[in-house]
């Protein structure tokens, strides 16, 4: 059984620092695309960053410039760097990942992790 187990997040300062870290368990299977979306309470989950097993990647307007993004494909691990943390970054960040079987795309999610940045 597919599981991405999450790791990183916490509390930061305003324009601090902070990586989260995402590993799929339990699959052999090269996801094709992983990434991180993020949800406040009341609010839908909103895309943060993706990338692709090729390397294409994908940001919200909002974390263009501050966010990086990166994956090992071989251990079928992704990692998210943010820089310039904000207030308004605080949700609960959840991993992604998407494999597409060719008539059936699979996607996967992690538990959350929370980040919080206080001013």
């Amino acid at each position: 059984q597919v599981q991405l187990v999450e790791s990183g997040g916490g509390l930061v300062q305003v324009g601090g620092s902070l990586g989260l870290s995402c590993t799929v368990s339990g699959g052999v299977y090269e996801m094709s695309a992983m990434g991180w979306y993020r949800q406040t309470p009341g609010d839908a989950r909103e895309l943060v960053a993706t990338v692709t097993s090729g390397g294409n990647t994908n940001f919200a307007t909002s974390v263009k410039g501050r966010f990086t993004i990166s994956r090992d494909n071989a251990k079928n691990t992704v990692h998210l760097q943010m820089n310039g943390l904000k207030p308004e970054d605080t949700a609960v960040y959840y991993c992604y990942a998407e494999l597409d079987a060719g008539r059936t795309v699979f996607t996967y999610w992690g538990k959350g992790t929370l980040v919080t940045v206080s001013s």
